[in-house]
């Protein structure tokens, strides 16, 4: 592991612990086979550093809802490229910026004559594409049709399409397949809810995973969280705290939980601007061992918030920003605050404005990317009906689709300036004195240690993500 100690001589025997249980798992020849792949494009920005990239939650859970008498393993190209092992069946997930990786391999394993499957939010959005390349798609959340899928195969039906219903969170008890994630991850991923009312213009989550904001009960994440041994954890909620009063409450009985239990974890999350606003919230949370939140700032401009369906941030006010930034830091929370390039409305002089802005913010950490037009979105909608993408042989361009690669033509910028306005940016948020001046600056508003630490770890990782980027390419 990267940080905070850890003994070397420990995450060696782990990993040939992992190895042999695979191995040893793995060796029945009398069960069927189930592979299951989580596809990579090009590692390069977020995929560098261990502290940035995360386990594949979703092949976990379709993992625990395979029957018994199936043997199975993940596949993870986070770690080591697709070994191509024989099995009987095979499932893929996949986001858009990996696609044509993930298609490539159902055709390797297709040839062969084995069966491939495929799940996850952009075959959801586009299924007719995927099911030229793959036996079979599985349309939204897999728990509940899985068991439906592996039953067809076993009985030489299998249909090419499986839509599922929105499960209801609120009494599902299944577990992810923790045995079978590479120990070489730093964070273990726990998922507490799903669904978002906010519909922003460039996420497809709320078109996904629906516009309800579905929960777990508090007790059941904290009988999850006694069970995992790591010490480090990320809740890949895309809102922890939700929207209402209600999450509001499971979030704060959750964080007493972790208190009253003694958990000693250290987490961090995502949540929207708003939850600044509850002083008592941030407090547990901080109590509970959270170190760092997410927030999607996304901008300065107002007109672009309003295109991207920010209200939140609108209704909070771009001139509010850094009370927002003081509230976590109160309680010695570091703040992660992400920004879209790429808008309409920008300019050189805004670039400048924005970098300027982002250095005395007080914003610990900043992860930067270009506004991109995924399926599923109404970004994406808009941008066809207007004419305004520039790559769409698909699926050939949704390599392009990676956040750091301008696809659509703004109003009022050209691609050239953007790409020349993020170097400025990065450049003056990396570079003596602007970088140490950030750093000082989040040490001496935090005063924890160990968020210090990890607000200094993080900061290297976005800066070797921005390095390996690879735009243009």
């Amino acid at each position: 592991m990267m940080f905070y100690g850890h003994n070397i001589t420990c995450l060696v025997l782990r990993y040939y612990m992992f190895k042999i249980k695979v191995c040893n798992c793995y060796n029945d020849e009398s069960m069927k086979k189930l592979i299951l792949v989580n596809p990579l494009g090009r590692k390069s920005g977020f995929l560098l550093s261990k502290i940035t990239r995360f386990q594949p939650l979703g092949l976990g859970y379709v993992a625990a809802c395979t029957p018994s008498d199936w043997q199975v393993k993940i596949l993870d190209e986070n770690i080591e490229p697709c070994s191509f092992e024989d099995a009987d069946l095979v499932g893929i997930t996949a986001f858009t910026s990996s696609i044509n990786r993930a298609y490539e391999i159902a055709e390797t394993y297709r040839q062969r004559g084995t069966k491939v499957v495929m799940g996850g939010i952009h075959v959801s959005m586009l299924p007719d594409e995927a099911l030229k390349y793959v036996d079979s798609v599985v349309i939204g959340e897999a728990e509940g049709v899985w068991d439906r899928v592996i039953k067809d195969w076993e009985d030489n039906r299998l249909q090419p399409k499986y839509t599922n219903t929105r499960i209801d969170l609120g009494n599902n008890h299944i577990r992810p397949r923790r045995d079978l994630f590479h120990p070489d991850y730093f964070w273990q991923s726990v998922q507490t809810s799903r669904g978002c009312p906010f519909n922003c213009s460039f996420c497809s989550v709320t078109n996904y995973l629906g516009p309800e904001y579905r929960q777990r009960t508090y007790e059941n994440v904290l009988d999850e969280l006694k069970d995992i041994k790591g010490k480090y954890i990320t809740f890949v909620d895309d809102n922890l705290i939700g929207h209402n009063t209600q999450s509001k409450t499971r979030a704060k009985k959750l964080f007493q939980g972790m208190v009253d239990l003694k958990l000693s974890k250290k987490w961090w999350m995502q949540a929207s601007i708003n939850t600044a606003d509850d002083d008592e919230l941030i407090r547990l949370a901080a109590k509970a061992g959270c170190l760092f939140v997410f927030i999607g700032f996304e901008t300065i401009e107002k007109r672009s918030l309003k295109a991207m369906k920010k209200g939140i941030n609108l209704k909070t006010g771009v001139n509010n920003y850094k009370t927002v930034v003081k509230a976590f830091h109160r309680h010695g929370i570091g703040v992660l605050g992400a920004f879209i390039l790429g808008n309409d409305y920008e300019s050189d002089a805004y670039y400048r404005e924005l970098a300027n802005f982002m250095v005395h913010s007080g914003i610990d950490v900043f992860q930067t990317t270009f506004l991109t037009p995924l399926p599923g979105t109404d970004l994406m909608r808009q941008l066809e009906h207007e004419g305004r993408l520039v790559h769409k042989d698909f699926p050939h361009d949704w390599d392009k689709y990676r956040l750091s690669y301008v696809v659509h033509q703004p109003t009022g910028v050209d691609a050239d300036t953007i790409y020349r306005g993020t170097n400025y940016i990065k450049d003056h948020l990396y570079s003596f004195p602007w970088y140490y001046y950030r750093l000082a600056k989040s040490f001496l508003s935090v005063r924890k240690p160990v968020t210090c630490l990890t607000v200094r770890k993080l900061n290297e990782s976005y800066k070797r993500a921005w390095h390996g980027a690879q735009y243009k390419n």
